[in-house]
């Protein structure tokens, strides 16, 4: 029987070859770890999440939210793994990554037909293949990827500090979800500032040191606004953070009895609860000076650092011009690529695409009709905007309903119109899958 080689065992290549041996063809699936490791990478697992433990929202009536729905009912892996190693986040989907990577990793190795492979493939694939393997992808695989598209874009990803929850002084900060989501009990530990202690802090941040970047264009880096490092933010004006990252809307100190006038939140990394992340302040500070600045915020002047912020370089594909909507490459049609490389932006929306590349590998391989969803399901509009994107400066997108064509009636409350899409998003993803035969 023939297979399918897929490399890389990301979220996207994991979805990949998950949905391929579930169509029973034999997967061979490339992973170099723990051979080698790309900068970001520590664990030897798959599925590693490195940025950020959160999946984002969880409510169907919300962008991230139908992904991981229209995810589910098209067999995905990951989304019920992540269901099982949730932890609390409020409204958000957010996993303990450590048990999140360990079930992904024993369902691909005790798959029947899935042959995992550790070890480094510099050569791209024969016959009908999934390239997977990220933005960090190996120096010899990724020049021959320039080699066949012709050369390849680039942006900086950051990564948030972690801290342990006994170092924060509880004190200081309190527990609590914007306006009472969650579970009651808190899933959030916010750092309140007054306007003082938050001017201070700014002007610390954009002063600090940063860490140097190696191997890149003599112009600076050009950042991805969904992974802004917080310090780059902050340099954007005064208030910048107070409207991101730091707002305090829907929020109130219980010592007070009022808003503050920024936050810092930290989000649970572990059902444990024993450690935190920085919410938003993904970082390229020098690791002293993280310590310095981010000691000034309410809380955490004696704050243990298990991770500090780190800054990367991510490659992506020029794919309006590159890849057709089914995730092939327009001049070689057997060979698809999947996740962050194609511009789509985000976990879930890296092993969404997975999720269509294997799918269309698999329809490939048996020579039946590339599956395109309709543009009204979040995940055929992040595949329209990836093949068909028509202006100059094509940049990675998330899932988020301005991707989807309008609704015909017109709802002025926001809440029942996002909600109106769902619908109307899954209702056309339940007709395609029974035109394609996937029911």
């Amino acid at each position: 029987m023939e297979k399918i080689t897929v490399v890389g065992g990301g979220l996207a290549g994991c979805e990949a070859a998950w949905q391929i041996a579930q169509g029973g063809v034999p997967v061979e699936l490339f992973e170099m770890k723990p051979q080698k490791f790309s900068p970001a990478h520590k664990s030897q697992g798959l599925a590693e999440l490195i940025c950020s433990n959160s999946l984002k929202a969880a409510r169907i009536e919300s962008a991230a939210g139908l992904l991981k729905e229209e995810m589910r009912r098209l067999g995905s892996l990951l989304v019920p793994i992540a269901e099982r190693t949730a932890v609390p986040a409020g409204g958000a989907l957010a996993v303990d990554r450590e048990e999140f990577s360990r079930l992904a990793t024993e369902a691909i190795e005790g798959h029947p037909l899935i042959s995992l492979r550790r070890e480094e493939l510099s050569e791209l694939p024969e016959g009908v293949a999934v390239v997977a393997t990220g933005p960090l992808t190996a120096e010899p695989l990724a020049e021959k990827v320039r080699e066949l598209c012709g050369g390849g874009l680039y942006f900086f990803d950051a990564a948030a500090p972690i801290v342990t929850a006994e170092s924060v002084d509880m004190d200081r900060c309190f527990a609590a979800d914007r306006y009472g989501r969650g579970e009651g009990t808190g899933d959030y530990i916010n750092c309140p500032m007054n306007k003082e202690e938050y001017e201070r802090f700014a002007a610390a941040l954009v002063d600090a040191e940063r860490a140097p970047l190696h191997g890149v264009d003599r112009d600076g880096p050009k950042v991805y606004e969904g992974c802004m490092p917080i310090e780059v933010l902050a340099g954007r004006g005064l208030d910048a953070m107070r409207y991101g990252p730091m707002k305090p809307v829907g929020l109130t100190d219980p010592r007070t009895g009022h808003r503050p006038w920024a936050v810092v939140q930290l989000r649970t990394e572990n059902r444990e609860r024993t450690l935190y992340n920085l919410v938003g302040f993904q970082t390229n500070l020098k690791f002293g000076e993280q310590r310095r600045v981010f000691g000034m915020i309410p809380g955490l002047e004696r704050a243990e650092f298990v991770r500090y912020g780190v800054m990367h370089r991510n490659t992506f594909l020029d794919s309006p011009r590159l890849l057709r909507g089914d995730f092939s490459l327009r001049q070689r049609s057997g060979l698809f690529f999947a996740g962050q490389m194609t511009g789509v932006e985000g976990y879930m929306e890296s092993a969404a695409s997975g999720i269509l590349a294997g799918l269309n590998a698999l329809r490939k391989l048996r020579d039946r009709e590339p599956l395109i969803l309709p543009e009204t399901t979040m995940m055929g509009a992040l595949s329209r905007y990836m093949s068909g994107y028509e202006g100059k400066d094509f940049q990675p997108m998330g899932a988020n309903f301005g991707i989807l064509p309008p609704l015909s009636e017109k709802i002025r409350d926001k809440r029942q119109r996002y909600a109106r899409l769902a619908q109307r998003a899954l209702e056309d993803l339940e007709e395609r899958r029974k035109t394609c035969g996937l029911l």
